[in-house]
Order: C-alpha cells, then structure tokens, then sequence
C-alpha cells in the first residue's frame, strides 16, 4: 500500500514537472493561448493549494503578455486605417473578451495570501462599433461580387455574406443575398443515360441510378437535376453511357466425392490376445467402442450464372460543348446456389457438406433481374465519382 502511495506521488509529480515545463515553453515561443489554457487546466480544481501557487504566477504572465500584444496589434490595425481590417480588429477584441471570460471563473487567485490581479477590461463597447464596420465592409465587398457573372465571384461573395451572418445575425437583407449568391454560384448538371449495349435496361434500374435524393450528396455548389427544371441554365451534362452487358450461360456443374470414415457404432467387450474379455480390478468386462467403417456418395451441383455491366460517365460543359472528363464505371453480378444429395451413410460426410442437403435447385433469375441487381455497385461507383469531382475553371 506504502508503495503504491509513493509510485502515485512521484508521477503527480513528474506530471505536475511536465506541466510547468510545457506552459513555459508555450509562453517562450509566444504561444500565449495554449500557456493560459494549460494554466486554467491545472487551476480548476483545489486552485488554492500551495503546490498550485507557480500555475497562477505563469497564468499571470501569460494573459499580460497577450493582452499586450493583441492591444498593439490593434492600436497598428487603427493606424493603418484600412477598412479591410475591421474584421480582423473585431476578432481581436472577440478574443480579448473571450480570454477574459474563460479567466473570470476562476477569480479570485491568491499566492501567499496575497490576490494576484489580471486586468479586466469592457470591450464590449469596440465590439459592438467594429462588428458594425465589419458588417458594413464586408456587405459593400459581397454586393460588388455579387454584380459579376463569374461563379466563383458569387462563392466568394456567399462566404463574406456568411461571415456578416454569424457576427451580425440578420444584417440588412444579407439572408436574402446569400440565397442569391448561392444561385449564382452553383454549378447545375443534367443528368441522362444512354444504353448501347443493345440490351433492355430495366426502368427501375434507370430510376434508381438517376434517383439522386438516395445518395446523401452534400455539395454545396453542384446540383444535379435527371429532369430539366424552367429557368435554370445547365452548366455541365453528365452522361451515364452503358456500353456492353455480358450474361453468362446458365450453368450446373456437378461433382462427386466418395467418402469413407470410421464410427463408433455401440459398444463391444475389450478382448485379449487369447479372445477372452478383459476385465478390471473389480472383475467388470471393460467394454470399448465398436469402430465401423461407413461409406457415402455425394454429388453436388453448383448453378452458377453471372451478368457484367460496363461503361462510362461523362462530363461535358454546355458553354463550351467540349468533353471535360470522363470516368470508366464496371459492375458484376454473380448468382450462386449450391445444393446436394447422397447415397449411402451420411455419417461419412464433413459436417460442412451437410447444409447443402437441406438443399434444392432453385429457378435462374431472369437476365432482367440480374441487370438490376448490379445497380447497388453501380450507384456507389456513381456516388464516388460525383463527391470526388470538382469543375475546373
């Protein structure tokens, strides 16, 4: 117990070693967030013990120095009189409010008996006024945006909208030139199929691979539509192109196996070399199991069909009429069923051949069927392809 009480104590206070060795370090390089985090960390709990006292000196330290920092950084920003600075200055001042609010809680802090003051200042008065010119700054850069016919001018403008939208939650009509932005911004594909394989596609196959709503797509700027919608410009037509469908023959393969083990079938007397029973030292016949060879015919069919669907998605842009990319897409289809019967004793079979005696020959799916059922893979190829491709302008 001594033991362990002592192992304990020695790696609290390796820990403790480790912690005040990281916050200085932190503090070196001008790290002062991640100094004051761990600081914070270490004064949660039982802040005014003694042991914690060089926690409270660093937190000090730490949170003067930033604070120092960030108001120069601000006063230079001032200085500078660029507008484009209001909302970095803002975010100054939301990090020197935001620092002192996760410091407040754990006020007051005593070493030696004696406070140890940090400096606490309202800045809520700079926060309001920069928000404000933020909002208005970014607005005017976002409606300038918003004016050209360029795509990634109307994300760009999306984004600033944005911004406005979280520091400044329904500024103007900045909810409504999002959405606008977002229109002008997104890339809208026609999807079509086209089947050349000379084969009939089943429509549900069809439905189901145009069926976008079941792919979980989370593109923000491409939308993909398999029917035209009034009023909207297509930018790119992505062609799902089936090329080739190879069906196998039905097929039944057969094989045999011959299989011979030994049993127990029952009991029999244990005899010696004279033919005599042999018995134990309380004069009982000692009996052993009667080993029978066994023997069994089984023959097993295999039916076996397969279909592989092969083509390609393509992409071409409706502005230009030029192919921009194009992506080969394959998927099998493997139908399987095994069944058995036998001759003979069935003891003699491996416990793994005995399901399929259960067994019976099964109808071949129809080739239609085994078409669609290629679709799952056929989806998930398309479902790749779509998340992973980006438009290049």
């Amino acid at each position: 117990m001594k033991r362990t009480i002592l192992f304990l104590t020695v790696l609290i206070f390796i820990n403790s070693c480790s912690t005040s060795k990281q916050i200085e370090r932190a503090v070196s390089v001008g790290n002062y967030d991640q100094a004051i985090n761990d600081a914070i960390g270490k004064l949660r709990t039982n802040k005014d013990k003694k042991s914690k006292s060089d926690y409270i000196v660093m937190l000090q330290d730490a949170y003067n120095k930033a604070t120092e920092r960030d108001l120069n950084e601000i006063d230079f920003l001032k200085k500078d009189n660029n507008p484009e600075n209001y909302i970095r200055i803002y975010d100054m001042y939301m990090g020197l409010h935001n620092r002192q609010e996760r410091i407040k809680p754990l006020l007051p802090l005593y070493v030696n008996n004696k406070e140890v003051k940090l400096q606490m200042s309202n800045y809520d008065n700079q926060i309001i006024a920069y928000k404000d010119k933020s909002s208005e700054q970014l607005y005017n850069n976002a409606s300038a945006l918003l004016k050209s016919n360029n795509k990634m001018d109307s994300r760009f403008a999306f984004d600033q909208f944005q911004e406005i939208e979280n520091i400044n939650p329904n500024y103007k009509d900045v909810r409504q030139l999002m959405e606008l932005a977002h229109q002008k911004g997104t890339d809208f594909v026609i999807v079509n199929m086209m089947n050349d394989t000379g084969k009939v596609i089943p429509t549900r196959l069809e439905t189901d691979l145009l069926n976008f709503s079941t792919y979980g797509l989370n593109n923000l700027w491409t939308v993909y539509h398999n029917t035209p919608v009034d009023n909207i410009k297509y930018d790119y037509n992505m062609l799902v192109n089936l090329r080739e469908i190879n069906v196998s023959p039905e097929q039944i393969k057969e094989r045999q196996l011959v299989k011979e083990k030994q049993i127990a079938d029952g009991k029999k007397n244990l005899l010696d070399d004279n033919g005599k029973a042999v018995k134990d030292s309380l004069g009982n016949t000692i009996q052993i199991d009667n080993m029978k060879t066994v023997r069994c015919e089984y023959y097993e069919f295999k039916q076996f069909k397969a279909v592989q669907v092969t083509g390609n998605v393509e992409y071409v842009n409706l502005n230009t009429k030029q192919l921009e990319d194009a992506f080969p897409v394959a998927s099998e289809f493997v139908f399987e069923h095994i069944y058995a019967t036998s001759q003979g004793d069935r003891r003699a079979l491996d416990t793994d051949l005995l399901p399929f005696l259960q067994l019976r020959s099964v109808p071949f799916p129809t080739e239609e069927q085994m078409i669609y059922d290629t679709g799952e893979d056929l989806k998930a190829q398309l479902k790749q392809i779509i998340n992973s491709y980006t438009f290049v302008r």
